[in-house]
């Protein structure tokens, strides 16, 4: 009964429009009616049979298929077998990365040993010390201004050689040293590091020798320094280096276990001036220590204690977006009330410890209180939450300069397992904002073998330009005894050993496997280490690249529980129907997909692998007669291009020897070349892929002897016609085509080639373009619209798509036909049918473009054709920008469905003066001007600055401002999120008429799908009036802001934190948990700076002179 009633519903609906249009069409003496349904109908048909006619007679798809029919026996259809090819690559990339772990235990090892044997040396000099220095070589120094290398005389001086697998010079006889700006170089700590760390130079070398693979062997220590090799000069963004190996995010994987830490931040009245500023800046160094294995919350507290972020309820991951959040919310904290310590506690102990299904590390729990100082030593928050267990670990931060007593503060950290930290000034926030690492590292250390486990990061960006790399860490323990003979608990360090993305690449299979086909690969996050989207457009040195596997693709169910099992580490299988983003991310295609996917052993990773139905099966050529190589491959050769057309060839590595270019043309000569000094069947070549592009070159050279050089192009209103291939081969036909073509001269990248794959019938695509874009000449500028559809083939029962056949139409021969197509006209007659006296007619799309607006829309929304002159100019234009009126229209009535996702890897320009989500640039520092000034004495805000100021100018600490870009090495860019917006063709089959109502006038529309096409055809009339409230639909993507994040917030995703986790050990010695320093200001320089205010006070004429 109900889909009785739901039916008759839509029969109302549809009788009641249909009698709209019927009353609105009615005919009125002499008038031009708009036409009739069935007229558009008839349109559509004759414009469905011409380009059906035309495109297949000029293009040859027939004859292609013919050809491979002919040529079946120069190769074979070859099976993909999905589970097997998975299967395979995952144990292939398991090798890889055992190989790596090898050279990396066996580091670890000999650094523990080396150290042990290690004899300390008081009175060690630098100039006692024989090491390569990677900064001296450097054009920059520690405040930006150029020096001369020379004057380090301390650093050896080396030779280096251009190696591509390092993307950079290198010296593979020694290995280099890079010491942080903030450190002292000369410092017996970091000397004796630097002498007993030279011995692993020797293990670096061995292990070269037994794998020349190996890329980057790095040991950070936990002293600051970093070893690396083979020696390469250091680089660093913008001439201002502010790496810390420490700070980096393989270092603190490798240095403890994850971490769920509460941030309390006292705000009260105290905390004024530049000692909030300290706070705020130490938190934000804070959250840059925490990685995405780790979870964390932050609250400020005076009187009462509230989360900085309100909808950040419990313990949030500390992902990028996270922390950036997290950094806006602190930057806007404010000074007001009195301290109570207990209030900030109570709020940290019940985010860490209560029962809450939201996921967190579970594994080292630790409470960062920071403040300027107080009395209360909030004991019976200790015993209600923490004691006797102590499974919270609190550090407390005294920051600032002030007259407090500290002993609360240090009891609270010695009584709970923690430490204490002493931030008077700003350079030193950094340094005691990371040290904590080190306390949080010693269960690791006395679990001894237990914690000597392998971990492999997250994808980053390389800080010595190897580019997208993953690291396997290894933490180094101090396995001297103590005094009392006790087992040392310190870290090291971490040992690292990198393997370049592009590497795990080469062990996946690419061409076999389509032009839609590809491997991918997750890590426990859900973040790809390995996808064809994973495309960072900029290089951020300070934190991971965080792609989640469902961002870097269209989100649906299927795919989340996809991600769900692979970090399962299960293996499976499953064919879905889901949305693909085309590579010009302009348009949407619905396609089927199988996904399988299998655990890399050995590691938290799961291998991927996408097929279309199509992919299944590939070519594999056959061509061992040398004398048809031959007769193929002079196909190739430019003297050939004038009466064959021109060819461009893919930019693969069809052979080790064979030099690789930007420019194709050169790329091709380079290609010639080598094939004129080796065989196809060369051992140092391809075979599969040399000998497929051979025979795809064949191909395509009987289909232009027996197709396209019979055609006359300009009588079918055709500038160019072409064909490419899964050979990587693509022909433009004529040569002089070729002068315009802009296509990519490899197929898998192209995106008319991979949307034709997916797509039945002729895809139509027109040059883009915005409304920004200049003027067109008609006279003068011709506009080519690509045509292009897939050649099937079936050859002993397996089906594939091995070529892409199209043309390129000339846009103003085939307007013209459009309009007559689309017309009253005959084949015999060619004039419009004419009203008479007391007769209506029918408008079309030649005789009344006055009247009547007719357009061709591809699926995306873009305009192919119209009827309009002046609409020469929009073509390629989303169809908004054209008449967007029209456009809301047919998306109102389903004709187009919508879909918006989000680019994470875009870039931006860099905002003037912005502040938003960054650290703060510096602190200011008081100049001596201001401090004669009196009026600027009185206010207490000042004081607390002067305090600072005496406390750094007493013990030499200098203010430093942080301007490095720590994006990239341009500090015109950013990386943004941006919104991208696609629409595409719903499943709607059939024609559809509307009435457009825009209260004070209505038109009718016409719409429907030209079969075999991916076109809709539009009649419409001309709007009467001008306005017409509708939202205006936009396909240019744009900057995602996140104005209030709590309004965006969204469900956390699925992870799977590392299965071990090292927080307690019964041996652990908490006795050294942080001392005050008994260190104060010099009582000289505070009366030298007395006497000068005084004298400046009281002779007020030298004050001019300080201006």
């Amino acid at each position: 009964m109900a889909i009785c009633a739901q039916s008759y519903g839509i029969f109302c609906l549809f009788t009641v429009q249909t009698v709209l249009l019927i009353c609105v069409s009615t005919p009125t003496d002499g008038t031009h009616l708009f036409p009739q349904h069935y007229t558009m109908i008839h349109w559509a048909g004759r414009i469905e049979k011409e380009l059906e006619k035309v495109l297949q007679h000029v293009t040859g798809t027939q004859q292609m298929r013919s050809i491979y029919n002919e040529k079946k026996s120069q190769f074979e259809v070859k099976r993909n077998n999905p589970k097997d090819l998975v299967e395979r690559v995952a144990r292939d990339i398991a090798r890889l990365l055992n190989s790596k772990r090898k050279a990396l235990e066996k580091l670890a090892k000999e650094a523990e040993l080396l150290q042990r044997e290690h004899v300390w040396q008081d009175g060690v000099t630098e100039r006692g010390i024989s090491y390569y220095d990677s900064k001296a070589d450097s054009d920059y120094t520690e405040d930006g201004e150029e020096e001369n290398p020379m004057e380090n005389s301390m650093s050896l001086e080396l030779e280096f050689v251009d190696d591509p697998n390092f993307k950079n010079k290198v010296n593979y006889s020694s290995s280099a040293v890079q010491i942080p700006t903030d450190i002292y170089k000369g410092s017996p700590v970091i000397l004796n590091e630097l002498n007993w760390t030279h011995a692993l130079e020797r293990v670096f070398i061995d292990n070269r020798r037994e794998d020349s693979s190996l890329r980057w062997q790095v040991f950070g220590s936990a002293t600051g320094v970093t070893r690396y090799y083979p020696a390469t000069p250091w680089r660093a963004p913008n001439k201002i280096d502010l790496y810390d190996v420490r700070r980096r995010p393989w270092y603190i994987q490798g240095a403890s276990s994850p971490k769920d830490m509460v941030i309390i931040v006292d705000v009260s009245g105290s905390v004024s001036g530049l000692t909030l500023k300290l706070m705020k800046t130490s938190v934000v160094e804070m959250l840059d220590t925490l990685s995405d294995d780790d979870y964390v919350n932050v609250a400020r507290f005076n009187e009462k204690a509230d989360a900085v972020v309100p909808c950040f309820r419990t313990l949030v991951q500390a992902n990028v977006r996270n922390k950036k959040i997290f950094k806006e919310a602190v930057m806007h904290m404010q000074a007001k009330g009195t301290t109570d310590y207990k209030s900030g506690f109570t709020f940290a102990f019940e985010q860490l410890l209560n029962e809450s299904s939201a996921p967190r590390a579970n594994c080292n729990k630790m409470i960062m209180m920071f403040t300027d100082g107080g009395e209360d030593r909030a004991q019976e928050i200790f015993e209600k939450y923490n004691w006797p267990n102590k499974s919270v670990r609190v550090f407390t931060f005294s920051v600032g300069q002030h007259n407090y007593d500290v002993t609360p503060l240090q009891w609270i950290a010695c009584a709970n397992k923690g430490y204490y930290f002493e931030i008077p000034s700003i350079g030193a926030i950094r340094i005691n904002t990371q040290e904590y690492l080190d306390v949080l590292g010693r269960p690791m250390v006395l679990a001894g073998y237990k914690a000597k486990q392998v971990q492999w990061t997250n994808v980053y960006q390389d800080a010595l330009g190897l580019g997208l790399v993953i690291t396997g860490t290894m933490p180094v323990f101090n396995l001297t005894a103590d005094s009392d003979s006790s087992q040392n608990q310190l870290i090291l360090g971490v040992m690292g050993v990198d393997i370049a993305i592009h590497e795990i690449k080469k062990k996946t299979p690419t061409y076999r496997l389509g032009a839609n086909g590809y491997t991918f690969a997750i890590d426990p996050n859900g973040y790809v280490l390995l996808h064809p989207n994973l495309r960072p457009k900029i290089i951020n040195f300070r934190e991971p690249v965080t792609l989640d596997f469902l961002d870097a693709e269209l989100e649906d169910n299927n795919k989340e529980e996809i991600r769900r099992l692979m970090i399962d580490g299960k293996s499976g299988q499953r064919k879905i129907k889901t949305l693909i983003k085309s590579v010009d991310e302009r348009y949407i295609d619905e396609a089927m997909r199988t996904y399988t996917w299998t655990p890399v052993e050995g590691t938290d990773y799961s291998l991927g692998l996408v097929l279309p139905t199509y992919s299944e099966n590939h070519i594999k050529a056959n061509l061992s007669d040398q004398i048809l190589q031959v007769q193929y491959f002079e196909s190739l050769l430019p003297n050939s291009f004038e009466s064959e057309g021109h060819v461009f060839i893919a930019p693969r590595e069809y052979c080790n020897d064979l030099e690789l270019s930007n420019n194709n043309t050169e790329f091709l000569l380079n290609f010639i070349a080598l094939m004129e000094k080796v065989t196809p069947d060369s051992k140092q070549c391809d075979n599969l892929l040399l000998h497929n592009l051979i025979l795809d070159t064949g191909i395509i050279r009987q289909l232009v002897e027996k197709v396209w050089k019979n055609k006359d192009l300009n009588t079918y209103g055709f500038l160019a016609v072409f064909a490419a291939t899964d050979g990587g081969i693509t022909r433009v036909f004529p040569n002089k085509a070729s002068e315009t073509w802009e296509e990519d001269p490899e197929p898998f990248n192209a995106s008319y080639y991979r949307r034709s794959l997916d797509n039945k019938g002729y895809i139509f695509r027109a040059p883009y373009r915005t409304a920004r874009d200049e003027l067109l000449n008609p006279e003068n500028d011709t506009i080519g619209v690509l045509v292009s559809t897939a050649v099937e083939i079936t050859v002993g029962g397996k089906t594939i798509k091995p070529a892409v056949v199209g043309v390129k139409l000339d846009l103003e021969a085939w307007t013209d036909k459009f309009k007559i197509l689309a017309s009253n006209h005959t084949d015999s007659r060619h004039s419009s049918n004419t009203c008479g006296p007391n007769r209506g007619c029918e408008m079309d799309c030649e005789a009344n473009s006055d009247d009547l607006l007719c357009y061709l829309i591809d699926d995306g929304g873009f305009l192919i054709m119209s009827n309009q002159k002046e609409d020469w100019n929009k073509v390629g234009m989303f169809f908004s920008d054209v008449d967007p009126y029209l456009m809301h229209a047919l998306y109102n009535n389903s004709f187009y469905n919508r879909k918006q996702s989000f680019d994470y890897q875009s870039v931006c320009e860099r905002l003037p003066n912005s502040e938003a989500g960054a650290a703060p640039r510096g602190v200011f520092v008081p100049t001596i001007a201001d401090f004669v000034n009196v009026a600027w004495w009185t206010s207490a805000a000042a004081w607390s600055v002067f305090q600072q100021f005496i406390y750094g100018l007493a013990f030499h600490n200098s203010f430093i401002t942080d301007e490095v870009n720590a994006e990239g090495f341009d500090s015109k860019e950013r990386s943004c999120v941006m919104i991208q917006t696609q629409y595409y063709l719903s499943n709607l089959s059939s024609s559809y008429n509307i009435l457009q109502d825009c209260g004070n006038c209505s038109r009718l529309i016409h719409a429907k799908r030209i079969n075999n096409t991916n076109l809709l055809f539009v009649v419409a009339e001309k709007l009467p009036c001008n306005t017409c409230e509708i939202e205006a639909l936009s396909q240019e993507e744009e900057e995602y802001k996140e104005d209030n994040p709590c309004e965006e917030m969204a469900a956390a995703r699925y992870r799977k934190g590392p299965s071990t986790c090292f927080d307690y050990n019964i041996s652990e010695n908490t006795s050294d948990c942080g001392r005050g320093h008994s260190l104060r200001p010099c009582l000289h320089v505070l009366l030298l700076i007395q006497l000068l205010l005084l004298y400046t006070v009281v002779n007020p004429q030298v004050q001019p002179l300080l201006h």
